[in-house]
């Protein structure tokens, strides 16, 4: 295998073109997380047709794409390699531009639940996993890293599309920014499809490369206590983060009172920390257990649920230095979870055990936008959001403290 091309490219330098091309997927992906800038264009276009909508009515469609996002990436997963990584990322592109598109005729939030969170989420739930498990696949000798640099695009999209959204709404409308999106996508996503593919099964970086053998299978996993443990650490990880990036443009406006182009670049700035939290954590977590990786981040949740609770009007440094860690630590859990997966289990079925895993994600933000909505519809402040995700965050650090270590199921150490 040392004569294999990689676009042109010896494979072991040619594999570093996967990257830009899954980071790329990965930006189209993670508009998701840029939906607080559509929040406000879509409460006031429902108001003009008569309809009052409240905080939780906002944020169920987000919610709702990343728990079908969540739900199927899992399925998904298990087709990637038999049909093939392009044609996957063709079909699952396809779909993500489609619902965007759609979302632009809907006139009530059930009609967006449907076009935005489950056509444009089942896209995203089908195209997610595959730069991963590609990158996955082609970097054994560095898992952690590359990983962690492939799911910087997700995070790091705010800070492209957040602008780019704000820009279109306000000169298009929002109903044509939808549509824009949708067709770019679309076209970004099957041209992208092209270039992924998977190495040959026996190719390795190095003839000095020997990779691990590890003896748990997927269908083991549902019976290993670390299993739960490292599923339970990631929805406590990922709630906090998600809420946190559905309300970040509402409470910098309604909370710390900022204007309206301060609080959308304010989601730009919040992307870097996203972003950033992906390859910091991927690499923290390939040196140290997982567990310590863990705490840090419910540490760093601990810190800034306090900071918001303590925070008012005009008090910019701190809503700045606490959404900037609640970013960071959610970065930081979507390379902590598929990294410490490839550790704990076969990576051979990764795509399969990191599918089971993921739908905590799916739990966390089901589970982070009910605690901030509600938190605004009842009590009318998104600050009382903030007590639960601060003992939660303990409660995490005792589970990751005492239950996120092998077991004689996983048979294998935390690495």
């Amino acid at each position: 295998m040392n004569d294999l091309k990689v676009f042109g490219l010896p494979a072991r330098q040619g594999r570093w073109l996967f990257l830009p091309l899954g980071i790329t997927a990965m930006l189209c992906l993670g508009t998701v997380y840029s939906w607080s800038i559509f929040r406000k264009p879509l409460t006031e276009a429902f108001k003009k047709q008569g309809m009052t909508i409240g905080a939780t009515d906002t944020l169920l469609p987000f919610a709702i794409l990343l728990v079908v996002f969540a739900i199927l990436m899992p399925i998904a997963s298990r087709y990637i390699e038999r049909y093939g990584a392009s044609k996957v990322t063709a079909i699952g592109g396809t779909i993500v531009g489609l619902g965007y598109f759609l979302s632009s005729f809907a006139t009530s939030i059930p009609l967006l639940i449907v076009t935005y969170g489950f056509i444009a989420g089942a896209g995203v739930g089908i195209v997610y996993g595959v730069p991963i498990a590609v990158t996955a696949k082609w970097f054994p000798d560095r898992k952690g890293l590359a990983v962690g640099l492939t799911v910087v695009g997700f995070g790091l999209s705010p800070l492209i599309t957040a602008p780019l959204a704000s820009y279109l709404i306000a000169t298009y409308g929002i109903n044509s920014t939808f549509r824009i999106l949708g067709v770019a996508f679309t076209a970004i996503l099957v041209a992208i499809a092209t270039g992924l593919r998977f190495p040959p099964t026996d190719w390795q970086p190095s003839p000095q490369f020997t990779p691990r053998s590890i003896s748990t299978e997927p269908d083991r996993l549902l019976s290993s206590p670390s299993f739960f443990a490292l599923w339970s650490c990631y929805a406590i990880g990922t709630l906090a983060g998600l809420m946190a990036i559905g309300i970040a443009t509402n409470v910098g406006k309604e909370i710390i009172e900022l204007d309206t182009n301060t609080a959308t670049a304010s989601v730009s700035i919040f992307a870097i920390f996203n972003g950033a939290g992906r390859p910091l954590f991927g690499w923290l977590t390939d040196r140290v257990k997982p567990k310590m990786a863990a705490i840090l981040s419910y540490v760093m949740i601990l810190v800034a649920s306090i900071v918001m609770l303590n925070t008012g009007k005009g008090q910019v440094v701190n809503y700045f230095f606490a959404f900037g860690l609640l970013w960071l630590s959610l970065g930081g859990w979507l390379a902590i979870a598929p990294t410490a997966t490839l550790s704990m289990f076969n990576p051979v079925n990764y795509t399969k055990n990191y599918g089971m895993v993921f739908t905590a994600y799916g739990a966390g933000a089901l589970a982070g936008t009910l605690v901030a909505g509600s938190a605004k519809d009842i009590f009318g402040s998104y600050t009382n959001a903030f007590i639960p995700t601060a003992i939660l965050s303990v409660l995490g650090i005792l589970i990751a403290t005492f239950a996120l270590k092998p077991d004689a199921k996983t048979q294998q150490i935390l690495m």
